[in-house]
């Protein structure tokens, strides 16, 4: 009997610590699950379309080229166009700031949301993404998993909710993308004549269970596809990382990435190098081999997102940052300026640079989670949040052609205009079937039109809301239970909550909110978690009682 009970004892410590423990088990053995379920085989080299060997007109003679260069979580003040200065104030942007100088500066350039996918699928359509039910963003069902047990392990200050019975309901992340029903600025393209090539982040849906939702039946005729989220080996001798293991995001993004790529729906394999460099390899590639017809790239790297990683190169360019985290953040958006440098420098070297109109945006603003003060200074907020710093991100154009070098263009643009004004530079006609919610920019930027191009912009994930109207911006949410009203014309940094003095302009607002609300679609999947996020602090620091806050709904 004492031997029973002594092992019931010992079992139960077992499981006592096991389940206490559930965490760093999980996060342990999940590189092993996935590299048993996702294999990655070697680099193979990338067979893209090949272009025609003559051109059959001289560039100034054909439809431009397009190409759209889209950062990942890139803040406003992560470029020295902004500033002078990024990181600390000395990494210079030469390529990136070169585009507004030889183009436009959209000052109030706006991302479609304060978080990635629905972005995306905003820019690629021309439509609020909420439309079509694409309100939150994927999400693996074992990163609900993660955050669970982060929470029940490390509970904050700030609670973190969870719809349980929305995991359950969850179709798989490959089930969660763009619908083919919906028309893409890449389909216009490809049907006018434009080859059409993607590279990197795709992040709206698709598998081979799925092949509907991938690239290259969504109007791309090459896609090389980022089937993973480290940019080189973890161990690798040349890359340099900073963790914020402490941090649920942190730890689920290191857990689950892998060094992969993609090409139209093949296997997975290694890339060569850095992954920037890597993109930016293959968008040389590209631009060389479709040089003599009119073609559509759209370049949509995964920097500067998380996992922060960089290469000992770059890092040792910056030796004069102290930080480790900033050091290696600034590293990364150096391979980012690079990547537009050599862009730029094809297509002088190809003759096409005159008829080439290149946009380069971020998906929304800088993320809190990384640890890191002021990346959307001088706006508050983040990624995850809609205020200034979750949308407010770097917008530039260059079509020297069309685009009078310097310009800088003041009113509010939104991501959805892209599509429109794509279309419009290809002289093709935007679908007559649906709504399309963003305009031409072309008319605004030559002085034929000159009303704003938007009177009214919304923002919707959930519960959390907004509106901007005639330069009044109005957020409300529901956790807290809050509004907020920001006259951004003599408040652009969202200073001072208007909400009790100006209860008219809230009440026509919340108006305005409710009935874009009521002509929206229902989400097509769930949102899993409700997590809170300070709006004037980083990731790393605490909450103290008088700190803003906002939950973000996803």
């Amino acid at each position: 009997m004492k031997k029973l009970v002594i092992s019931i004892v010992l079992a139960s410590l077992i499981a006592g610590s096991l389940w206490h423990n559930r965490l760093n088990i999980l996060l342990s053995i999940a590189p092993t699950l996935r590299d048993w379920q996702y294999p990655v085989g070697p680099n193979q080299p990338v067979q893209w379309t090949q272009g025609p060997a003559q051109a059959s007109l001289p560039p100034s003679q054909r439809p431009p080229n397009i190409i759209l260069i889209l950062a990942d979580d890139m803040g406003f003040n992560d470029i020295s166009l902004h500033n002078g200065g990024a990181a600390d104030g000395s990494l210079q942007t030469t390529a990136i700031d070169a585009l507004a100088q030889d183009g436009v500066q959209f000052r109030s350039g706006y991302a479609a949301n304060a978080v990635c996918a629905p972005s995306r699928a905003s820019i690629l359509t021309g439509r609020y993404s909420t439309r079509f039910g694409f309100e939150f963003t994927p999400f693996f069902k074992i990163g609900a998993t993660i955050f669970q047990w982060t929470q029940d392990l490390n509970p904050g200050a700030l609670p973190v909710y969870f719809n349980h019975a929305g995991i359950e309901d969850m179709p798989d992340i490959n089930a969660q993308g763009l619908p083919p029903s919906e028309i893409t600025i890449a389909e216009l393209l490809k049907n006018a004549g434009y080859y059409t090539a993607h590279i990197g982040k795709w992040h709206l849906g698709g598998s081979a269970e799925k092949p509907e939702m991938l690239p290259q039946n969504q109007g791309f005729i090459d896609s090389l596809y980022m089937a993973g989220m480290l940019y080189l080996p973890e161990d690798h001798p040349d890359v340099v990382n900073a963790k914020r293991e402490n941090q649920s995001i942190e730890r689920m993004v290191w857990s689950a990435a892998q060094y992969a790529a993609s090409f139209n729906g093949g296997p997975r394999f290694e890339p060569s190098n850095y992954l920037t460099d890597y993109y930016t390899d293959e968008a040389l590639r590209v631009i060389d081999q479709h040089q003599n017809e009119p073609f559509f790239l759209y370049l949509a790297h995964w920097g500067i997102h998380n996992p922060l990683q960089a290469t000992r190169a770059d890092y040792e360019a910056l030796s004069h940052i102290e930080d480790h985290t900033l050091r290696v953040y600034a590293a990364m958006i150096r391979a980012l300026d690079r990547s537009v440098r050599r862009i730029t420098e094809k297509l002088d070297e190809t003759g096409l640079a005159d008829n080439t109109l290149v946009v380069f945006t971020s998906d929304n603003g800088g993320a809190s989670y990384i640890g890191l003060s002021n990346i959307n200074q001088p706006y508050r907020g983040w990624k995850l949040t809609l205020f200034e710093g979750g949308t407010h991100v770097p917008f530039l154009a260059k079509w020297p052609a069309q685009i009078e070098a310097g310009s800088q263009f003041d009113a509010p643009i939104h991501h959805m205009d892209l599509f429109s004004t794509f279309a419009a530079a290809a002289g093709v006609a935007t679908p007559k079937d649906r709504i399309i919610d963003g305009v031409n920019l072309l008319p605004h930027l030559k002085g034929t039109q000159t009303s704003p191009p938007h009177e009214t912009l919304f923002w919707l994930q959930g519960h959390q809301e907004t509106v901007l109207h005639r330069g009044m911006k109005l957020i409300r949410a529901q956790e807290p239970r809050k509004v907020w009203l920001f006259d951004l014309k003599a408040d652009p940094t969202e200073q001072f909550n208007l909400a009790n003095e100006r209860p008219e302009t809230v009440k026509l607002l919340n108006e305005k909110l409710d009935a874009h609300r009521a002509a929206q679609a229902e989400p097509m999947w769930p949102s899993l978690v409700n997590a809170p996020q300070l709006i004037d602090k980083q990731g790393e620091e605490p909450f103290e009682a008088g700190d803003e806050y906002i939950y973000w709904p996803n």
